[in-house]
Protein backbone atom coordinates (compact mmCIF):
# COMPACT_ATOMS: atom_id res chain seq x y z
CA UNK A 1 0.00 0.00 0.00
CA UNK A 2 2.70 2.68 0.73
CA UNK A 3 4.46 1.57 -2.73
CA UNK A 4 1.28 2.63 -4.22
CA UNK A 5 0.78 5.56 -2.55
CA UNK A 6 4.14 7.16 -3.45
CA UNK A 7 3.35 5.90 -7.22
CA UNK A 8 0.25 7.71 -6.65
CA UNK A 9 2.32 10.84 -5.47
CA UNK A 10 4.65 10.70 -8.08
CA UNK A 11 1.39 10.85 -10.74
CA UNK A 12 0.09 13.68 -9.31
CA UNK A 13 2.40 16.76 -10.83
CA UNK A 14 1.75 15.80 -13.88
CA UNK A 15 -1.83 15.85 -13.88
CA UNK A 16 -1.65 19.14 -11.63
CA UNK A 17 0.48 20.88 -15.02
CA UNK A 18 -1.95 19.26 -16.97
CA UNK A 19 -5.05 20.92 -15.48
CA UNK A 20 -3.06 24.04 -15.47
CA UNK A 21 -2.39 23.92 -19.52
CA UNK A 22 -6.05 23.70 -19.78
CA UNK A 23 -7.15 26.42 -17.39
CA UNK A 24 -4.65 28.85 -19.61
CA UNK A 25 -6.55 27.34 -22.86
CA UNK A 26 -9.62 27.62 -22.13
CA UNK A 27 -10.52 29.52 -18.94
CA UNK A 28 -13.63 30.19 -18.81
CA UNK A 29 -15.13 26.71 -20.33
CA UNK A 30 -12.78 24.52 -17.59
CA UNK A 31 -13.11 26.67 -14.57
CA UNK A 32 -16.03 25.31 -12.81
CA UNK A 33 -15.41 21.20 -13.94
CA UNK A 34 -12.13 21.95 -12.77
CA UNK A 35 -13.19 23.45 -8.83
CA UNK A 36 -15.95 20.30 -9.00
CA UNK A 37 -13.00 18.07 -9.56
CA UNK A 38 -10.57 19.63 -6.93
CA UNK A 39 -13.61 19.45 -4.14
CA UNK A 40 -14.50 15.97 -5.01
CA UNK A 41 -11.49 13.84 -5.53
CA UNK A 42 -9.58 14.98 -1.85
CA UNK A 43 -12.99 14.51 -0.17
CA UNK A 44 -12.56 11.27 -1.71
CA UNK A 45 -9.12 10.45 -0.77
CA UNK A 46 -9.48 11.90 2.82
CA UNK A 47 -12.44 9.02 3.51
CA UNK A 48 -9.70 6.44 2.70
CA UNK A 49 -7.26 7.90 4.29
CA UNK A 50 -9.65 8.14 7.84
CA UNK A 51 -11.26 4.58 7.06
CA UNK A 52 -7.33 3.38 7.06
CA UNK A 53 -6.26 5.18 10.10
CA UNK A 54 -9.43 4.02 11.63
CA UNK A 55 -8.49 0.54 11.15
CA UNK A 56 -4.69 0.95 11.96
CA UNK A 57 -6.50 1.85 15.55
CA UNK A 58 -8.50 -1.00 15.77
CA UNK A 59 -5.38 -3.05 15.13
CA UNK A 60 -3.46 -1.75 17.23
CA UNK A 61 -5.46 -1.97 20.44
CA UNK A 62 -6.51 -5.70 19.06
CA UNK A 63 -1.86 -6.43 19.12
CA UNK A 64 -1.74 -4.68 22.56
CA UNK A 65 -4.63 -6.56 24.13
CA UNK A 66 -2.69 -9.84 22.71
CA UNK A 67 0.61 -8.51 24.11
CA UNK A 68 -1.54 -8.37 27.71
CA UNK A 69 -2.77 -12.20 27.01
CA UNK A 70 0.67 -13.10 26.18
CA UNK A 71 1.98 -11.46 29.56
CA UNK A 72 -0.36 -12.84 31.66
CA UNK A 73 0.40 -16.42 30.08
CA UNK A 74 3.62 -16.08 30.93
CA UNK A 75 2.85 -15.50 34.26
CA UNK A 76 0.62 -18.35 34.22
CA UNK A 77 2.80 -21.17 33.04
CA UNK A 78 5.53 -19.68 36.03
CA UNK A 79 2.74 -19.93 38.23
CA UNK A 80 2.21 -23.55 37.54
CA UNK A 81 5.40 -24.52 36.93
CA UNK A 82 6.37 -23.66 40.93
CA UNK A 83 3.34 -25.03 41.63
CA UNK A 84 3.95 -28.26 40.04
CA UNK A 85 7.66 -28.63 41.20
CA UNK A 86 6.76 -28.70 45.32
CA UNK A 87 3.59 -31.15 44.29
CA UNK A 88 5.18 -34.39 42.18
CA UNK A 89 3.03 -36.49 41.39
CA UNK A 90 3.15 -40.03 42.29
CA UNK A 91 3.51 -42.82 39.85
CA UNK A 92 3.27 -46.50 40.37
CA UNK A 93 4.02 -48.84 37.48
CA UNK A 94 4.33 -52.98 37.94
CA UNK A 95 6.78 -55.59 36.41
CA UNK A 96 6.27 -58.78 36.17
CA UNK A 97 9.07 -61.22 36.43
CA UNK A 98 8.67 -65.45 36.54
CA UNK A 99 11.34 -65.60 39.54
CA UNK A 100 11.99 -63.52 42.67
CA UNK A 101 15.22 -63.04 44.49
CA UNK A 102 14.59 -65.66 48.01
CA UNK A 103 13.01 -63.42 50.24
CA UNK A 104 14.71 -64.08 54.09
CA UNK A 105 12.06 -64.98 57.13
CA UNK A 106 13.27 -64.29 60.29
CA UNK A 107 11.55 -66.34 62.94
CA UNK A 108 11.78 -65.34 66.73
CA UNK A 109 10.22 -68.54 67.74
CA UNK A 110 11.26 -68.23 71.69
CA UNK A 111 11.04 -71.49 73.41
CA UNK A 112 8.96 -72.88 70.56
CA UNK A 113 11.16 -75.78 68.05
CA UNK A 114 10.65 -76.13 64.47
CA UNK A 115 9.32 -79.37 63.71
CA UNK A 116 9.34 -79.47 59.90
CA UNK A 117 10.10 -77.08 57.36
CA UNK A 118 9.54 -77.64 53.47
CA UNK A 119 9.12 -76.47 49.83
CA UNK A 120 5.83 -77.23 48.16
CA UNK A 121 4.37 -76.56 44.43
CA UNK A 122 1.24 -75.45 42.93
CA UNK A 123 -0.53 -74.90 46.08
CA UNK A 124 -0.47 -78.68 47.40
CA UNK A 125 0.45 -79.13 50.92
CA UNK A 126 0.12 -83.09 51.72
CA UNK A 127 -2.05 -83.87 54.60
CA UNK A 128 0.34 -83.93 57.84
CA UNK A 129 1.42 -87.65 59.23
CA UNK A 130 2.47 -87.41 62.31
CA UNK A 131 1.49 -83.74 63.59
CA UNK A 132 3.72 -82.26 66.91
CA UNK A 133 6.53 -85.01 65.53
CA UNK A 134 9.81 -84.37 64.31
CA UNK A 135 9.80 -84.12 60.19
CA UNK A 136 11.99 -82.94 57.14
CA UNK A 137 13.49 -79.81 57.31
CA UNK A 138 14.19 -79.72 53.32
CA UNK A 139 14.78 -75.80 53.64
CA UNK A 140 17.83 -73.65 53.93
CA UNK A 141 18.14 -72.43 57.65
CA UNK A 142 20.29 -70.25 60.01
CA UNK A 143 20.15 -69.12 63.57
CA UNK A 144 21.95 -65.82 64.42
CA UNK A 145 21.64 -64.13 67.59
CA UNK A 146 22.18 -60.46 67.94
CA UNK A 147 21.05 -57.35 70.27
CA UNK A 148 18.01 -55.60 69.86
CA UNK A 149 18.55 -52.36 67.99
CA UNK A 150 16.13 -50.45 69.80
CA UNK A 151 17.60 -50.91 73.55
CA UNK A 152 21.14 -52.40 72.60
CA UNK A 153 20.24 -55.05 75.54
CA UNK A 154 17.87 -57.83 75.25
CA UNK A 155 19.67 -60.52 73.47
CA UNK A 156 17.07 -61.63 70.31
CA UNK A 157 17.70 -65.14 68.84
CA UNK A 158 16.35 -65.64 65.14
CA UNK A 159 16.20 -68.75 63.05
CA UNK A 160 16.07 -67.47 59.41
CA UNK A 161 14.57 -69.77 56.40
CA UNK A 162 14.57 -69.18 52.67
CA UNK A 163 11.32 -67.99 50.78
CA UNK A 164 9.96 -69.04 47.76
CA UNK A 165 11.18 -68.24 44.67
CA UNK A 166 9.07 -69.46 41.42
CA UNK A 167 5.94 -67.76 41.36
CA UNK A 168 5.18 -69.55 37.79
CA UNK A 169 4.83 -72.97 39.67
CA UNK A 170 2.92 -71.32 42.87
CA UNK A 171 6.34 -72.50 45.60
CA UNK A 172 5.16 -72.17 48.77
CA UNK A 173 6.94 -72.86 52.05
CA UNK A 174 5.33 -74.96 55.32
CA UNK A 175 6.61 -74.70 58.81
CA UNK A 176 5.65 -76.65 61.76
CA UNK A 177 6.43 -75.76 64.93
CA UNK A 178 5.86 -77.15 68.37
CA UNK A 179 5.73 -75.25 71.84
CA UNK A 180 5.67 -77.61 74.69
CA UNK A 181 3.37 -75.37 77.15
CA UNK A 182 3.59 -71.27 77.94
CA UNK A 183 3.53 -69.05 80.73
CA UNK A 184 1.17 -66.47 78.57
CA UNK A 185 -2.35 -66.30 78.47
CA UNK A 186 -1.72 -66.31 74.47
CA UNK A 187 1.01 -68.30 72.41
CA UNK A 188 2.15 -66.56 69.07
CA UNK A 189 5.68 -66.39 67.00
CA UNK A 190 7.00 -63.03 65.89
CA UNK A 191 8.95 -63.08 62.22
CA UNK A 192 10.34 -60.70 59.84
CA UNK A 193 10.50 -60.79 56.08
CA UNK A 194 13.60 -59.11 54.41
CA UNK A 195 13.93 -59.04 50.87
CA UNK A 196 16.76 -60.88 50.29
CA UNK A 197 18.51 -64.23 51.96
CA UNK A 198 21.17 -64.14 49.66
CA UNK A 199 22.40 -61.06 50.76
CA UNK A 200 21.79 -62.29 54.36
CA UNK A 201 24.03 -65.40 53.65
CA UNK A 202 26.95 -62.93 51.92
CA UNK A 203 26.89 -60.54 54.26
CA UNK A 204 30.32 -60.48 56.58
CA UNK A 205 28.47 -59.36 59.77
CA UNK A 206 25.32 -60.99 59.47
CA UNK A 207 24.29 -59.32 62.88
CA UNK A 208 24.52 -55.80 61.73
CA UNK A 209 22.64 -57.24 58.95
CA UNK A 210 19.43 -58.30 61.15
CA UNK A 211 19.46 -55.42 62.94
CA UNK A 212 19.27 -53.10 59.69
CA UNK A 213 16.03 -55.23 58.54
CA UNK A 214 14.56 -55.20 62.10
CA UNK A 215 14.81 -50.92 62.10
CA UNK A 216 13.87 -51.20 58.48
CA UNK A 217 11.34 -53.73 58.41
CA UNK A 218 7.59 -54.59 59.91
CA UNK A 219 7.03 -57.75 62.09
CA UNK A 220 4.23 -59.81 62.42
CA UNK A 221 3.08 -62.90 64.14
CA UNK A 222 1.12 -65.96 63.70
CA UNK A 223 -0.71 -67.95 66.30
CA UNK A 224 -0.82 -71.48 67.87
CA UNK A 225 -3.60 -73.68 66.58
CA UNK A 226 -4.03 -72.34 63.58
CA UNK A 227 -2.84 -72.16 60.01
CA UNK A 228 -1.74 -69.13 58.72
CA UNK A 229 -1.21 -68.47 54.79
CA UNK A 230 0.81 -65.60 54.25
CA UNK A 231 0.51 -64.53 50.42
CA UNK A 232 3.73 -61.69 50.11
CA UNK A 233 3.96 -59.46 47.18
CA UNK A 234 7.00 -56.98 46.85
CA UNK A 235 7.10 -52.81 46.59
CA UNK A 236 9.63 -51.35 45.59
CA UNK A 237 10.02 -46.96 46.24
CA UNK A 238 12.69 -44.67 44.78
CA UNK A 239 13.68 -42.24 46.87
CA UNK A 240 14.17 -38.37 45.30
CA UNK A 241 17.98 -39.04 46.25
CA UNK A 242 17.99 -41.77 44.27
CA UNK A 243 18.16 -44.71 46.90
CA UNK A 244 15.47 -47.24 46.73
CA UNK A 245 13.60 -49.06 49.57
CA UNK A 246 11.99 -52.59 50.05
CA UNK A 247 8.89 -53.35 51.81
CA UNK A 248 6.12 -56.20 51.84
CA UNK A 249 2.54 -56.50 51.92
CA UNK A 250 0.90 -59.39 52.79
CA UNK A 251 -2.46 -60.77 52.63
CA UNK A 252 -3.45 -63.79 55.81
CA UNK A 253 -5.99 -65.95 56.06
CA UNK A 254 -6.39 -67.85 59.46
CA UNK A 255 -7.75 -71.53 59.23
CA UNK A 256 -8.59 -73.33 62.16
CA UNK A 257 -6.04 -76.62 62.99
CA UNK A 258 -8.15 -79.72 64.37
CA UNK A 259 -6.31 -81.38 66.66
CA UNK A 260 -6.99 -85.32 66.30
CA UNK A 261 -4.38 -86.21 68.41
CA UNK A 262 -5.75 -89.38 70.59
CA UNK A 263 -4.46 -88.16 73.68
CA UNK A 264 -5.41 -84.57 75.05
CA UNK A 265 -2.42 -82.02 75.20
CA UNK A 266 -1.19 -79.19 76.33
CA UNK A 267 1.49 -77.99 73.70
CA UNK A 268 0.55 -75.69 71.06
CA UNK A 269 0.98 -76.40 67.58
CA UNK A 270 2.11 -73.46 65.19
CA UNK A 271 1.82 -73.66 61.25
CA UNK A 272 2.61 -71.67 58.40
CA UNK A 273 2.48 -70.90 54.86
CA UNK A 274 4.26 -68.69 52.86
CA UNK A 275 3.67 -68.11 48.71
CA UNK A 276 4.04 -65.15 46.80
CA UNK A 277 0.58 -63.30 45.87
CA UNK A 278 1.28 -62.47 42.45
CA UNK A 279 4.35 -62.17 39.71
CA UNK A 280 4.19 -58.26 39.64
CA UNK A 281 6.86 -56.50 41.49
CA UNK A 282 5.20 -52.87 41.95
CA UNK A 283 7.53 -49.71 41.39
CA UNK A 284 6.50 -46.32 43.54
CA UNK A 285 8.43 -43.10 42.60
CA UNK A 286 7.42 -39.78 42.35
CA UNK A 287 7.18 -37.40 39.43
CA UNK A 288 7.20 -34.07 38.64
CA UNK A 289 5.02 -33.32 35.63
CA UNK A 290 6.19 -30.21 35.02
CA UNK A 291 8.13 -30.54 31.82
CA UNK A 292 11.19 -27.50 31.63
CA UNK A 293 11.60 -27.84 28.43
CA UNK A 294 7.78 -27.56 27.28
CA UNK A 295 8.04 -24.57 29.47
CA UNK A 296 10.82 -22.82 27.63
CA UNK A 297 9.23 -23.61 24.41
CA UNK A 298 6.21 -21.94 25.45
CA UNK A 299 7.94 -18.77 27.01
CA UNK A 300 9.58 -18.46 23.64
CA UNK A 301 6.49 -18.44 21.78
CA UNK A 302 5.40 -16.00 23.56
CA UNK A 303 8.03 -13.67 23.86
CA UNK A 304 8.36 -13.79 20.20
CA UNK A 305 4.55 -12.80 19.71
CA UNK A 306 5.47 -10.29 22.10
CA UNK A 307 8.24 -8.44 20.40
CA UNK A 308 6.50 -9.00 17.07
CA UNK A 309 3.13 -7.42 18.02
CA UNK A 310 5.72 -4.42 19.79
CA UNK A 311 6.89 -4.24 16.13
CA UNK A 312 4.26 -3.98 14.45
CA UNK A 313 2.32 -1.96 17.02
CA UNK A 314 5.51 1.19 16.20
CA UNK A 315 5.59 0.77 12.58
CA UNK A 316 1.69 1.22 12.50
CA UNK A 317 2.77 4.51 14.29
CA UNK A 318 5.03 5.61 12.15
CA UNK A 319 2.58 4.65 8.90
CA UNK A 320 -0.07 6.33 10.50
CA UNK A 321 2.35 9.42 10.84
CA UNK A 322 3.11 9.29 7.57
CA UNK A 323 -0.37 9.13 5.97
CA UNK A 324 -1.23 11.96 8.07
CA UNK A 325 1.82 14.01 6.97
CA UNK A 326 1.17 12.72 3.06
CA UNK A 327 -2.73 14.22 3.33
CA UNK A 328 -1.64 17.41 4.53
CA UNK A 329 0.90 18.29 1.83
CA UNK A 330 -1.51 17.32 -0.46
CA UNK A 331 -4.37 19.59 1.06
CA UNK A 332 -2.13 22.18 0.86
CA UNK A 333 -0.81 21.63 -2.70
CA UNK A 334 -4.84 21.19 -3.91
CA UNK A 335 -5.25 24.57 -1.89
CA UNK A 336 -2.87 26.18 -3.54
CA UNK A 337 -3.69 24.72 -6.72
CA UNK A 338 -7.23 26.35 -6.53
CA UNK A 339 -6.00 29.36 -5.19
Amino acid sequence: QLSEDVERASENPADEREGEMEVHEDSSSVILPDNELGTAAPSLRFSKTCLKNVFSVILLFIYLLLMAVAVFLVYQTISDFREKLKHPVMSVSYKEVSLYDAPGIAFYPGKARLLSCKHHYYDHIPPLINPGQPGDIDCTTERINYTDPFTNQTMKHALVVQGPRDVKKKELVFLQFHLNGTDQDFSAIDYLLFSSFQEFIDSPEKAEFMKDCESSYSSWKFSGGFRTWVKMSLVKTKEEDGSETVEFKQETSVVNYIDQRTKPRSDQLFFVVFEWKDPFIQTVQDIVTANPWNMIALLCGIFLALFKAADFAKLSVKWMIKIRKRHLKRKSQVMNHIN
